[in-house]
């Protein structure tokens, strides 16, 4: 198990720029999620790591060693890709055997110990090979119970479903004991339910196995459910690095806030103005005053636009919530009704301008209606307009 640092990361292709000046470090142990659009670079960074990529400039290091010249298939990394790579032609115990019988050394054997006293002759050759075998074996067996492939062992991969070609692939790498985990968006070839199975069977194995672990997914859910942090890219440039939880109440900018959540955080350019109960947020078709908690933080914007998020969830029907401060009441057009089971989003416009609002299963709005919601103030974020970074 080791720790992974990106020092001064950078690389380019021709005039395009895929990963510049990343500097990102990967505790040990530590289940690590890139995330971010097409295009973003988190790839690119995963590819470099394994040693698939030249760096342009910077320094890798795993554990205390520098990678940038060292070998992919000495580097004791094994990665996992968004297509299953495994061979047709073998069982699934040959697929998952295979990188095992190709090494010198195993990490689960001792070579020494393995000949049992023999030295010399044909004899001992094949002693050797049938106790490293066996013990191939052992590992195999192990892991395939670890991923619940112990009765496919003698399958082929067209025999299989797409969930346990991935587990397949999964076991392939786990098998290896390496010291980093490096997965390129494993789940994107299955179905919307063997998703949701198989994030949970990844955090149990990363649980259970505790290796370091580098996981890139463009599928912010994904990053939301599984990391213990999360790295957010754009455009090749590292964001925002944190927990999940405090991604998603204090994105670091206004990319960070959009990206993270679904629905997306509902964002409204605003005026800031004072008023004899204190300060106001001016949108369009609305007026809310700022919690006192705030207030100090936006008094140097008085007198200027600002951008105010705020999630759907913290956007109430009035009708059930009345205890709420009658200036932070708006009034909106009911635009769709989704129904989601326990809850509703309801996608609303105030002023032409869209957003929408996560509700229970109470609420009776209807398409075509004008209801008055709540902005919670106290759970808002806001953030500079021409840096785009956070203020609140």
């Amino acid at each position: 198990m080791a720790r992974v640092l990106f020092e001064n990361v950078t690389k380019k292709f021709g005039d395009v720029v895929a990963v510049n000046d990343l500097n990102l470090e990967v505790q040990d142990k530590e289940f690590m999620v890139l995330v971010g659009p097409s295009g973003c670079g988190k790839t690119t960074a995963l590819r470099m790591l394994a040693g698939l990529e030249e760096i342009t400039s910077g320094s890798i290091y795993i554990g205390d060693n520098l990678v940038n010249e060292v070998h992919p298939k000495d580097r004791d990394i094994a990665m996992v890709f968004q297509s299953y790579a495994i061979y047709p032609h073998m069982t699934v115990y040959d697929n998952i055997a295979f990188g095992l019988r190709l090494r010198k050394k195993l990490p689960f054997y001792d070579e020494d110990e393995g000949h049992n006293g023999r030295t010399n002759g044909s004899l001992d050759f094949l002693a050797r090979r049938r106790v490293r075998e066996a013990a191939i074996r052992r590992q195999v067996e192990e892991v395939a119970r670890m991923t619940e492939l112990t009765q496919f062992l003698n399958r082929r991969p067209s025999q299989l479903s797409g969930g346990q070609r991935q587990r397949v692939a999964l076991a392939r790498a786990i098998v290896r004991q390496p010291q980093v985990f490096l997965m390129d968006e494993p789940l994107s070839n299955l179905d919307a339910k063997l998703r949701v199975t198989t994030r949970a069977e990844l955090q149990k194995l990363h649980r259970r196995l505790g290796v370091t672990t580098i996981y890139v997914t463009h599928d912010q859910v994904e990053a939301m459910t599984m990391a213990d942090r999360v790295a957010v890219m754009k455009d090749g440039v590292l964001q925002q690095v944190d927990t999940p939880i405090n991604l998603y109440e204090h994105p670091a900018n206004v990319f960070v806030a959009g990206f993270i959540g679904s629905p997306a955080m509902n964002m409204f350019t605003v005026d800031v103005e004072g008023g004899a109960e204190g300060l106001f947020l001016k949108g369009p078709g609305f007026r809310v005053r700022v919690p006192e908690q705030h207030a100090r933080k936006l008094a140097d914007y008085l007198g200027r636009q600002i951008l105010v998020g705020l999630r759907p969830e913290a956007i109430l029907d009035a009708r059930f919530a009345p205890d709420a401060d009658p200036t932070t009441v708006v009034e909106a057009l009911v635009e769709v009704v989704e129904p989601l089971g326990r809850d509703v989003n309801l996608y609303l416009s105030t002023g032409e301008v869209p957003f929408v609002a996560h509700v229970d299963d109470r609420t009776e709005a209807a398409p075509g209606q004008r209801i008055r919601v709540v902005f919670d103030t106290a759970r808002m974020n806001a953030f500079d307009i021409s840096t785009q970074q956070a203020i609140l």
